[in-house]
């Protein structure tokens, strides 16, 4: 693009570079998710000028998700754009399984998961170009990758509008941000979403950009066309400015979510639902924030939440009697009650084991697939001692007995279970070992004192990483 760039493209110039300035130190390389259309087509020119002035280096991903007759010829034509401006192109062909969700909803699952998959891939081809092909060489170890995505003012618009007729909660309608992690590599991020559509195009057009159209734009049978080509013309008609204050909205809520999450923090005092969160303190908050409370920490599980849905789990919390096993089911989370406490649970872990019985040959790391991960340090003088190819580890059994001390008997591990605190849905996948028939080791209880090892004898530590 370089000095063919229309002054009328300006203020765009100036938007990218200026949020480039603000986000640079999280990323050294720039990956553009470019489909061909008009707003990525115009992200891609932008980016491609503004390199030559900021140290980045850049290259673009293309989704062929293979759900239009004309995929390959966008995928063809991507690349030939990329190639005269000597941008690096990476082509990830997907499948779309609109099983069970709309193929909207398909096609997007398939692109963020490329984006969280192949970010990496990206980085690794971009660094192997040399300064003489226009990349600037910068290491990229320990910094995020960031993917832009080209949404616009409208896109943001159209997103509060359909997240609010979803009935979607206050972070819902805040709709989509201008940063956020994707993953702990991946950082999403979009810096167009000022600017509206007629901007983009008037853009494009001066600057004799070429871009493809997707027919499936115009399909008003998706709910997003219908409200981009139906319900957002007619509402411009009574309130021309309908668009930037819907994304005013958005930014509102933002910050109204923003500020129900740190109170939700310090409602928490510190507390954790991995490891417990009496209910008593819970039901001695207002009902809002009680609710806030749990919500915040199911949004952190990446829970999907429905207000009736908390207003039950907190009315079943405060009602039941302090011994209850209250269970409440969420979307690939439960609530469960154990002991006086509220833990949230992989629905997995609430169903028993099957049996288990893996040898231990002497390995320094353990991995039990959905049970966790065992970790042994070798030593001397403490710990428990073990026999590699002799060590069995398994689950609990009836009957288990163990002794902590050598001046305690055998003690049930039932008994020692419930004195622990243990909730009662985690006690069956304790891992324990058993050493030519006895216990010398449970995680969350201890070591037995009969397997101890002496001051002059090798021993073994053990720590068991839970599993989630």
């Amino acid at each position: 693009m370089g000095a063919d760039v229309c002054p009328a493209g300006s203020d765009l110039a100036e938007a990218v570079a200026a949020s480039l300035q603000l986000h640079q130190q999280f990323s050294r390389h720039l990956v553009v998710a470019y489909s061909g259309g008009l707003d990525f087509t115009v992200l891609l020119h932008l980016l491609n000028d503004l390199r030559q002035r900021h140290s980045f280096n850049l290259s673009a991903l293309h989704v062929h998700h293979g759900l239009s007759p004309n995929a390959d010829a966008w995928a063809t034509h991507c690349a030939s754009i990329c190639a005269g401006l000597h941008i690096p192109l990476h082509i990830e062909r997907v499948q779309v399984d609109a099983s069970g969700q709309g193929v909207e909803a398909a096609a997007r699952h398939a692109r963020y998961r490329v984006f969280a998959e192949v970010g990496a891939k990206v980085v690794a081809n971009v660094v192997a170009h040399s300064d003489a092909d226009g990349y600037v060489k910068a290491p990229v170890g320990g910094h995020l990758h960031t993917v832009l995505l080209a949404h616009h003012q409208d896109d943001q618009a159209e997103t509060v509008l359909l997240q609010l007729a979803r009935g979607a909660s206050l972070r819902g309608m805040a709709a989509m941000p201008v940063l956020r992690p994707l993953t702990p590599e991946v950082q999403l991020f979009r810096p167009l979403l000022a600017f509206s559509r007629q901007q983009l195009v008037a853009f494009a057009q001066a600057n004799r950009l070429r871009w493809i159209e997707d027919e499936s734009n115009l399909d008003t049978t998706f709910s997003r066309n219908r409200v981009r080509h139906r319900l957002m013309p007619q509402l411009a008609n009574v309130m021309p400015d309908i668009a930037p204050a819907l994304v005013n909205a958005a930014a509102q809520f933002a910050e109204s979510a923003e500020l129900l999450d740190a109170l939700a923090k310090a409602d928490a005092a510190g507390m954790s639902p991995t490891r417990g969160v009496p209910v008593q303190h819970i039901c001695s908050l207002p009902e809002p924030r009680a609710r806030n409370l749990l919500r915040f920490w199911l949004h952190e599980r990446g829970g999907q939440v429905r207000r009736q849905s908390l207003i039950e789990a907190v009315r079943q919390l405060c009602n039941a009697p302090s011994d209850s096993r209250t269970r409440v089911d969420f979307s690939g989370v439960s609530v469960v009650c154990s002991q006086g406490k509220a833990y949230l649970v992989d629905p997995r872990y609430l169903s028993a084991p099957g049996s288990m019985s893996v040898l231990w040959q002497g390995e320094s790391q353990l991995d039990l697939g959905v049970a966790g991960i065992l970790h042994f340090v070798a030593t001397k003088g403490a710990g428990i001692q073990l026999e590699p190819g002799a060590t069995c580890i398994r689950f609990r059994q009836t009957g288990d007995r163990i002794r902590l001390s050598e001046k305690q008997a055998m003690r049930r591990l039932k008994d020692l279970l419930r004195e622990a605190g243990i909730p009662h849905w985690q006690r069956a996948w304790l891992p324990m070992l058993e050493v030519k028939g006895g216990l010398a080791w449970i995680a969350e209880v201890g070591e037995s004192a009969d397997y101890q090892a002496r001051p002059d004898q090798p021993g073994w530590l053990i720590s068991w990483q839970a599993p989630g």
